[in-house]
């Protein structure tokens, strides 16, 4: 599945590896692409595996609001 993100409070290149990073660390995450400048984020997984409300609590618990769009 493909599920897109709105991530608020990115400042800079290193907030959004922090935020790849800890996405990357889910179970059946396969693909991340974050785009600073839109504040948003496009993550493709496994159904199975994670959901999108996971996804973004994961992103939420490093210091970044987070929803599911």
């Amino acid at each position: 599945m493909k599920q897109n993100f709105s991530i608020k409070g990115m400042s800079c290149n290193h907030c959004v590896a922090k935020v790849e990073d800890s996405i990357n660390q889910l179970p059946g995450i396969q693909k991340v692409k974050i785009n600073l400048k839109k504040e948003s984020g496009t993550v493709k997984f496994d159904e199975s595996l994670v959901d999108a409300q996971k996804i973004a609590t994961k992103v939420t618990e490093i210091g970044y609001a987070t929803e599911v769009m």
